[in-house]
């Protein structure tokens, strides 16, 4: 039996796991989340995830308020720097492999054409640069951590862009989102599928750490992810809306989004032998979940 601790009890990273566990014999997935985990309370960190025994721990949970960071930095930089390394260095000490999830935010956003794990960071916003900062400080206390960045992350759990595209339709006819940033829709449950792809490799020490892209297949802008969604949604007759692109300067927000941060997931799918799903299927998998179609959790 393998026994994987994640951090973020009610993430949408956690949820999956533990759904996706289901399906698969020989895997426990164990939630960890406030009060007893709280990566803004470092010093809980440790007594948590030694109670729970780990074979593996996936760091989920972070400060995920990308606006608001920029008026509480402290809160950012306090769960997503000094709780991520707190995480390592009980990884470490467990001798437990760690999966750490990052973000596409860790990128400037002006290269033309997607990344690689070598090019250069360079966060634009608060979130980006204490997500950067936790890379560094996992890194820093267990160097042989597994550092997965992904991006536009949505499930049928949780707060996410698609289930706010869903609610909005059914308060309104038209809705004007963003056409000129550019990224990789990654569903949760596919995330979730290439964690426990993995993980096996990874206890039985036959998989280096390191810095990978794992992401959906395929990318689009958030313009271009509104109007899939309801495409998908009105095959179900879920709520629908008629969408406005318009651009990122038509919609200013406190914190900065990098306009183009697509990432090439090749190395991932070389190293480890996964690749996540075109993002318009799994995309269509999850509308038809939400739209009651399918068995929900």
């Amino acid at each position: 039996m393998i026994r994987i601790a994640v951090t973020g009890r009610q993430g949408q990273v956690a949820l999956s796991l533990l759904e996706r566990s289901q399906h698969q014999s020989g895997i426990e997935v164990v939630a960890l989340g406030r009060p007893d985990l709280d990566l803004e309370r470092p010093e809980t960190v440790d007594a948590a995830l030694q109670a729970a025994r780990p074979d593996i721990i996936v760091g989920a949970a972070a400060y995920t308020a990308v606006d608001r960071a920029e008026a509480e930095p402290h809160r950012a930089f306090a769960a997503n720097r000094d709780g991520a390394g707190a995480v390592a260095r009980t990884a470490a000490k467990l001798k437990a492999p760690l999966i750490h999830l990052s973000t596409d935010y860790v990128y400037p956003g002006d290269k033309p054409s997607p990344y690689l794990e070598t090019d250069a960071t360079g966060p634009a916003s608060v979130y980006g640069r204490s997500k950067l900062e936790g890379e560094q400080a996992v890194i820093a206390a267990d160097p042989s951590a597994l550092i997965l960045r992904t991006s536009w992350v949505y499930s049928p759990f949780g707060a996410n862009f698609v289930k706010t595209m869903l609610r909005l339709a059914r308060e309104r006819d038209v809705l004007r989102v963003v056409d000129d940033q550019h990224g990789n829709p990654t569903s949760a449950i596919d995330l979730a599928d290439a964690i426990l792809a993995i993980a096996p490799a990874l206890i039985a020490g036959n998989a280096p750490g390191g810095i990978y892209h794992c992401c959906g297949e395929g990318s689009t802008t958030w313009c271009g992810l509104a109007r899939a969604v309801f495409e998908e949604s009105a095959e179900h007759d879920g709520p629908v809306a008629r969408v406005e692109a318009i651009a990122t300067a038509d919609y200013p927000t406190a914190a900065h989004r990098p306009q183009n941060s697509r990432m090439d997931m090749t190395a991932f799918g070389q190293r480890f032998g996964f690749r996540l799903r075109p993002w318009r299927l799994a995309l269509s998998e999850t509308v038809a979940r939400l739209s009651g179609t399918t068995e929900n959790c």
